[in-house]
């Protein structure tokens, strides 16, 4: 700016106040005043990013790095679960999908906001690039930075908008020099899943339809009623049994990156679903996450929250595992083949282990009988298994061909009169002769005793079934 004002004052002629006519000097002023405003102009123009778009409400700045190869990129750009993303796009997305998570919340649309969010976008080599959260602390507040691909999947980028807003809304009630709060992932992915299923239209805007102002934008007039957002999930857990909640507290990376079929992803939705369908479900989800913060670990805020529904993580397995029954008996679907039926029970009989043929050995995997662990195992390890298998054969027993139906609903009666539980009808008939509440809890040699007769009686049944061979027709 100096430079600029000695070359201005360089381009005025020396003279004094009395020589020169006040209609000349007026000119001269004019001159170095609108020289001014245009080199003050360009300079403003100069630092303001062009790849800079701030969201309608201020709390997204969406910024990007130029692509320097462009041509480079090998991505399936017809690839439905790869998101592509621009500064424009991402700002109105990033709104929307804020609004449909608050409203899961039961924070309304106008609520304010307290952590400025950025977003920087940078082209991306592949759809798997991971994505990476910064939060920052400056006084009272906190801010927070994102680097996001340009082009990413859709879990990926719904989990990284989900866990930001989550964790700007945690940070909140966050002390001055604390620390930030851990966000459970079942929620960050929960939350996510439920926000796509609900309004995924509306804040997936890659694929732009039409122009508005300038804005490529997919526009939603229509109002849809009726849809059910955990039909994805139901689809996913009426094949396979859902994750408990101990899994849930600390899923795998390839949990999280859907290697396992989208079982972790469909059990985080309903989850979390039913946490919010809870008597204030949503005033005690967001009383978990104002109290983050203030605990080194998100289970000791999750049971002050709940308290008034779980004193410990047993009561959460129980209500869990019954939810997942309700939930799995809305919709039974088709029925397995008979071949299919056997693998699925056989499996659900045994019980995965580890092993080591000497101490300096790698572990080898084995499944063993469930008698063989209910005999090993501590009690309180052997009713964790328990609870497990009561629930998973509730949830198989509809799709079972006959007569494994019957069997799976035995061996669940079997397990729940040794738990104590008070077991459920069979959801083939509300007047199974099998559904008689039972309260007595039986002894282990007992109930030994009973699985050992239900295993003789699948054995037979498994001879009397004609087991078809591929090309061929069986039993169905």
């Amino acid at each position: 700016m100096l430079n600029v004002f000695r070359f201005v004052v360089s381009l005025i002629p020396p003279f004094n106040r009395g020589s020169v006519p006040p209609a000349r000097r007026f000119g001269w002023a004019l001159v170095l005043v609108l020289w001014f405003s245009l080199a003050t102009a360009r300079g403003q123009f100069s630092f303001s990013d062009p790849r800079s778009v701030s969201s309608v409400s201020g709390q997204f700045l969406v910024t990007s790095v130029a692509d320097s190869a462009p041509y480079d990129r090998n991505l399936n750009s017809a690839d439905t679960n790869v998101v592509k993303l621009n500064t424009a796009v991402l700002s109105v997305a990033a709104e929307r999908f804020k609004i449909s998570l608050w409203r899961q919340l039961g924070l309304p649309a106008t609520a304010p906001w307290s952590g400025k969010i950025h977003l920087r976008l940078h082209p991306a080599p592949t759809p798997e690039e991971t994505v990476t959260i910064v939060s920052t602390p400056f006084l009272n507040r906190w801010s927070y930075g994102v680097d996001l691909p340009d082009q990413l999947w859709t879990a990926r980028y719904a989990r990284a908008l989900s866990g930001v807003l989550l964790e700007e809304i945690a940070n909140r009630s966050a002390h001055p020099g604390g620390h930030a709060a851990e966000i459970p992932a079942w929620l960050v992915d929960g939350l996510a899943q439920q926000v796509l299923a609900a309004d995924g239209d509306k804040v997936l805007l890659s694929a732009p339809g039409i122009k508005d102002e300038e804005l490529a934008v997919n526009r939603i007039n229509q109002t849809e009623r009726g849809i059910d957002p955990l039909a994805g999930a139901r689809v996913i857990l009426q094949n396979t049994p859902a994750l408990t909640f101990d899994q849930l507290s600390w899923p795998t990376d390839a949990q999280m990156n859907g290697a396992d079929g989208g079982v972790y992803y469909a059990s985080a939705q309903l989850f979390q679903s039913e946490l919010l369908e809870l008597k204030h479900g949503a005033e005690k989800m967001r009383a978990l996450l104002a109290g983050l913060p203030d605990h080194l670990n998100w289970q000791t805020a999750f049971f002050q929250a709940f308290g008034e529904d779980f004193k410990r993580p047993v009561d959460v397995e129980k209500w869990w595992s019954l939810r997942v029954v309700n939930f799995a008996s809305r919709a039974s679907g088709p029925r397995w083949t008979t071949a299919v039926s056997l693998v699925r029970l056989q499996s659900l009989l045994s019980v995965p282990v580890e092993y080591r043929n000497a101490s300096n050995a790698l572990p080898e995997h084995a499944e063993i009988s469930l008698q063989s662990a209910l005999r090993s195992l501590n009690p309180e390890s052997r009713d964790q298994v328990l609870q497990t298998k009561v629930r998973d054969l509730a949830l198989v027993e509809l799709r079972l061909a006959p007569p494994f139906g019957d069997l799976a609903d035995r061996y669940r009666v079997t397990l729940g009169d040794f738990l104590g539980a008070t077991t459920r009808a069979s959801q083939t008939a509300a007047t199974s002769k099998h559904g008689v509440p039972i309260n007595r809890r039986t002894s282990l040699a007992d109930m030994l005793k009973k699985l050992d007769d239900l295993d003789r009686r699948r054995r037979d049944a498994e001879g009397r079934s004609v087991i078809p061979l591929p090309g061929t027709a069986g039993t169905q």
